[in-house]
Order: C-alpha cells, then structure tokens, then sequence
C-alpha cells in the first residue's frame, strides 16, 4: 500500500483544499492528512484559529477521499509534521506548486526517504483563501489607512508616557490585497492595513515590529480617534471627522522610510507630549486652527530631529511628516476645500484625501 501525506494550516476548508485532497490521494492508495495545531497556527499565520482543533479533524475526516486526519506533531511554523513522517512510514509527500517551503520539505523528503511530488493547484476551480475568507466574514475586504496628527512615538510601549495622547484619523481611498493607491512604505499605516487584510492580529504584528499600536488600532476602529498613551490601546474619544472633508492633502516626499529604524533616535518627547494635548483639545471643539498648530509642533519636532523642510504648499495652515518621517508622505491642513483644490492642482506629487469613518451596518 502507498502513503500518500500532505499538511497545511487548513483553518477554513474550501474546494480548493478538497481538490488538493483528491489529487493527492490518486497518488496512492492510503492519504494521511495533517493540520496546523492552534499554536502552530498562532506560529504561522499570526492569528487565531477560526474553530476549534477537534471540529477540524471531524471534518476533515469525514471527506471520502481522507483515510487518516491527524494535528501537528511538532511545534514549527511550517515542518510541524517532521515527526509524523519520521515514524508512520510515508510514500509520498504531496505539496501545492506554490508551497514557499518546498526546498525545505525536499530536504526533510530525503532525510527519510520519501517523495516529494508537487501538484497544481486550483486546476478545477477558481482561486480562493483562507485569508480572503476570513476577510469576508468580518467585513475586512478593503480598509482604510490613516494619518497622524500628533502624539506619534508615544504609542511605542517602551516611549509611552502618563498623561499624554495620539490622535489620528482613518483616510480614503482605501485599500485591498488588489489596490493600493498610495505609495508602499510611505507614513499612512500601511504595514498594519496590510496585516489586518491578510486576517492577522494587527496590533501584535506592529508590537512585533517594534513599532507601536496606533496605525491597526485606528484602522480597525475608524474614525478621528484620541488615545491614550501607553502599552496597549485605550481609546479616550472618537468623533465625526466630517469638519475636516476638503482640507487634507498629501504629499509624497519621493523617499520612503522605515519606522522601527527610527524608534532610537533622540527627539523631543516633551514637545511630542504637548502636541498630543494641543490636538486632543483641537478634535475635542472642532477647532482646525488649533489642530494646525498641534500639526505644526509635531513638525517642530520632527525639524529637531533632523528632517528636511517641507515643500511649502500655497495656502496650508500647517504641515508634518506623517509615521516616523524622514521620508514618506507629508500631510498639509488647508481651512478650505477651494485652497486645498488649488493646492492639489498646483503640484502633482500631491494626493486627495477625506476624513473616513465606517458607518454602522444595519
């Protein structure tokens, strides 16, 4: 008899998986089929899983094409099978052409003697993921990015400060695993957008980076947001930006950044403090000229610390580099969309942006 086994994190099972299953098990006679434990899972894809361990295996099994369903035999984000194979000898080990570990499962194929085939994926049916899945059901098919006006640095656990506050706000357009209208690695949030789209823990993965929480707490909240400074997020306020449709503009500032780069430079936290009270009260009473002057004494900060001017836009109440700076997007406040508009017209590295927040669905 011929043992065929194959392995995946297998989270939601869809056609493209039992298609996968099929096409393996008519490479032998016998098909063994592992999933990703919970905690392999948490490795691997850095979230969750969607239901729990011993739902998966009934359903698993309950396929006609499934002789044998078992979990992770080791604790690894992609070989959590080593021991399985070690044992239980294994034919054939069947993976997808698009396996990102193949050289490595190659490797371990001839350490104990076994075939490793490769079979097309998706040769029957369209395209799908786990992933996309997931974003379906929460409603996470596209998101919005965001901008900071001030307080920025003081969501980084170890920067965090008592009294003080972020405040920021969620943008259009937004974007999705197929568009992304703005420029990559660019001050708006993108990394942590990026994480949430691909149905991971956003706030861990930035903590993670060794960056802070504020861009995965803004986007999934939505909104023109107060936060409290400190280790996790703590949501003070979040009003309507709609006071500020038609007065935003960025700027793209021909070099990205990188912001866990920029976490040990020395800076002005006191100023950055202050700026964040300064917005705070700002988004509080609906007043633009005294969130302009928050945005500017960021700026002063970010000046401190050794970034270039800003292009002067014909118009703008106020500027800043938005994320760590030194690069990346530049936001500029105008106090009318007519400014903005002539703004936006005048210079083309500039990009329109509105206030977002997500209504509730009904």
């Amino acid at each position: 008899m011929k043992k065929v086994f194959v392995s995946g994190c297998y989270d939601i099972l869809h056609a493209g998986h039992i298609q996968f299953f099929e096409d393996a098990k008519k490479l032998g006679d016998h098909l063994t089929v592992c999933f990703a434990s919970d905690r392999v899972l948490l490795l691997a894809k850095g979230r969750r899983s969607s239901i729990p361990e011993s739902h998966k295996a009934v359903i698993i099994s309950s396929l006609r094409c499934v002789d044998r369903v078992v979990k992770s035999s080791n604790l690894h984000p992609f070989l959590d099978f080593t021991d399985h194979l070690k044992r239980d000898g294994y034919d054939i080990l069947a993976a997808t052409e698009d396996d990102k570990h193949s050289k490595e499962k190659q490797a371990l194929c001839k350490k104990y003697g076994i075939q490793y085939i490769v079979i097309k994926k998706y040769s029957r049916i369209k395209p799908i993921s786990t992933t996309r899945i997931l974003n379906r059901i929460r409603d996470m098919i596209e998101v919005p990015l965001r901008i900071d006006f001030a307080g920025g640095w003081l969501d980084v656990p170890k920067l965090s400060k008592p009294d003080a506050y972020i405040v920021n706000c969620t943008i259009t357009p937004k974007v999705s695993l197929d568009e992304w209208p703005y420029e990559k690695r660019s001050g708006l949030g993108g990394s942590a957008a990026y994480s949430i789209l691909q149905a991971k823990n956003g706030i861990r993965t930035e903590l993670d980076l060794g960056v802070g929480w504020q861009d995965p707490a803004v986007i999934t909240e939505t909104g023109l947001c107060v936060w409290r400074s400190g280790k996790r997020p703590v949501l003070e306020a979040k009003y309507n930006p709609d006071w500020l449709n038609g007065k935003l503009l960025i700027l793209w500032t021909n070099a990205s950044h990188d912001t866990p780069n920029m976490t040990r430079l020395k800076r002005d936290y006191e100023l950055i403090r202050k700026a964040g009270i300064l917005a705070r009260e700002a988004v509080k009473s609906k007043d633009l000229g005294l969130l302009a002057e928050a945005v500017s004494l960021s700026y002063k900060v970010q000046k401190g610390e050794g970034m270039e001017d800003l292009l002067h836009l014909r118009g703008a109440l106020a500027c800043k580099y938005l994320g760590g700076g030194h690069g990346g997007y530049a936001l500029y406040i105008f106090n009318s969309k007519k400014a903005r508009d002539m703004a936006l017209k005048a210079n083309h590295q500039t990009k329109k942006i509105e206030p977002y927040i997500k209504l509730m669905q009904l």
